[in-house]
């Protein structure tokens, strides 16, 4: 099957309601038995085609009953307001895992266990990611806060520093594990507080993580 090529550069901030260091990054259950998690990314350089995605932001919304690989999941994409149509195109074909390899990144592998796709919404993304301090924020305004910090350790002040490689990972090969919380106004409850979130520098494409 010939598939658009595509590519994206960037940083991606994800969160989720499982206790710090998520199970699910380990094949494990879910802390709390289902799934809940957002995540939203900085496409510093990028193109689907010959379209340009350079400078735009995109996030996903997700809800899962249970375990993600046992499906009925729910999920909604939101687009940053400034892209153009055939941005809005691309970048909603990317969340929804077209046009993607089956089986080597994300958001393909997570388009298997999703059963409701809500509409795609295009808003005002601010979104701030400093890997170097472990910190993270994102506003959607009026639909979704949210923030990440250290997660916090007794002895050290700048936190307890965990980094975790996936070199075979079809997200991220090296993410910052951090403590988010947030709070929203979507179809589904985002309202987290203290639990897993990581930060990660990301190089995506049609045919998976590119290490």
């Amino acid at each position: 099957m010939k598939y658009v090529e595509w590519s994206m550069q960037g940083m991606e901030f994800s969160h989720c309601n499982c206790n710090w260091g998520c199970p699910c990054q380990f094949e494990g259950d879910p802390t709390h038995g289902d799934c809940r998690a957002y995540a939203f990314v900085q496409v510093d350089q990028g193109h689907f085609g010959e379209v340009s995605l350079d400078g735009l932001r995109w996030g996903v919304m997700f809800a899962w009953p249970g375990p993600i690989h046992e499906g009925n999941g729910t999920c909604q994409s939101i687009i940053d307001e400034s892209a153009n149509a055939e941005q809005r195109a691309a970048l909603e074909a990317v969340s929804h895992g077209r046009e993607t390899e089956p089986g080597r990144l994300i958001w393909q592998i997570f388009s298997t266990t999703i059963e409701t796709v809500l509409p795609t919404l295009y808003r005002r993304i601010d979104l701030g990611i400093d890997l170097s301090n472990r910190t993270a924020w994102v506003t959607v305004p009026g639909f979704l806060s949210g923030q990440a910090d250290p997660i916090p350790h007794g002895k050290y002040e700048d936190g307890h520093h965990v980094r975790v490689a996936l070199p075979n990972g079809f997200e991220f090969t090296e993410a910052e594990f951090v403590s988010g919380k947030s709070t929203a106004t979507a179809d589904f409850d985002l309202s987290f507080q203290d639990t897993h979130a990581h930060l990660a520098r990301i190089h995506w494409g049609t045919h998976g993580v590119v290490a």
